[in-house]
């Protein structure tokens, strides 16, 4: 079959199409023929090395197919079955094998590329609006990159629970977006002071909670824009990891709390990870979630749909498709 490597880290340029075995299910194991790829920002850590990863690798943690083998004692799965995994890796490829109690099931409310593109974004926004810090209805909160691919489901899934949200976004067509997604605020950070227009929608209370996905440019900004005892929620680094800083500023900054959560530690057992998915394909299924799928890339191109990405020209979900 054919995947997409990486024998050095790097920029996109280290991608390469390689053939390989097709794997075998082991005991515990199903092989999903993929129908498509999730693209997402944990790849190109990945690539780049931020996060290490053995060598040569595959990239890629999210995907959704049909199940084409079982191993031995499978019962959650049988072949035939359309199924979706978020986590691990591999998933740039056209098939790959994974454990059965890390996917889930496609339920027939959802297509298979819709379940590509939404399960760990989706699943991301469940774990941080519900469980890292449970939003309610009337507060204001802070969603950076508010059209990308998690900033799209998070804005509405806030919207959906009675959130007031303030959306920051890179230019006016994306402002547009944000608005058509229910953003009450938007805030276009390269042209305004975010921590100063949040300041003035708030009343001059800041935010009990910020989203922020793009590490070292909104950094300053999200910590200047959060009320007393408020939480920065810091879970990606589209312009670059977050440079050291004195827990001191947190202090000074009226008794901050920072967390850098990631999806996985919220989907630990099968029944989380289940309750995580039926969630997400829920709201979907429902119509409070409407996922843009506002590229795709053949498998071939990885390369380029990881340029795209890193230039943050992307809108919405991207997917690679086989």
């Amino acid at each position: 079959m054919r995947a997409v490597q990486f024998r050095e880290t790097g920029g996109p340029e280290v991608l390469r199409v390689v053939e390989i075995d097709t794997p075998a299910p082991g005991p515990g194991q199903i092989l999903i023929r993929h129908q498509a790829i999730g693209i997402n920002f944990i790849d190109t850590y990945h690539r780049t090395g931020l996060y290490p990863v053995k060598l040569p690798a595959t990239p890629g943690g999210e995907a959704a197919g049909v199940v084409e083998a079982v191993g031995e004692g499978v019962t959650r799965f049988k072949v035939g079955d359309r199924a979706a995994y978020s986590g691990g890796f591999g998933g740039y490829a056209e098939a790959n094998v994974v454990r059965a109690d890390r996917a889930v099931p496609i339920p027939g409310t959802i297509s298979t590329e819709m379940a590509a593109a939404i399960l760990l974004k989706g699943m991301t926004t469940e774990a941080f609006v519900r469980r890292t810090y449970p939003v309610r209805a009337g507060e204001t909160v802070l969603v950076h990159a508010a059209v990308g691919g998690v900033g799209q489901i998070m804005t509405q899934w806030l919207k959906a629970i009675g959130a007031e949200v303030i959306a920051t976004v890179g230019s006016r067509d994306k402002a547009d977006k944000a608005r058509a997604l229910g953003a009450d605020h938007v805030i276009l950070y390269r042209e305004q002071d975010v921590a100063a227009e949040v300041r003035r929608i708030t009343g001059g209370q800041g935010v009990p909670v910020a989203y922020d996905s793009v590490g070292k440019d909104t950094f300053e900004g999200t910590l200047a824009s959060l009320s007393r005892r408020g939480l920065f929620i810091s879970f990606g680094n589209a312009s670059g990891p977050v440079p050291p800083f004195a827990p001191a500023r947190l202090a000074q900054g009226g008794s901050l709390y920072l967390t850098r959560p990631t999806l996985f530690d919220y989907i630990v057992t099968t029944e989380e990870l289940d309750e995580s998915a039926g969630l997400v394909f829920d709201m979907v299924a429902s119509g409070k979630i409407d996922i843009e799928i506002g590229q795709t890339f053949a498998l071939a191109d990885a390369r380029r749909a990881h340029e795209a990405l890193e230039a943050r020209t992307t809108v919405g979900a991207s997917l690679l498709i086989p």
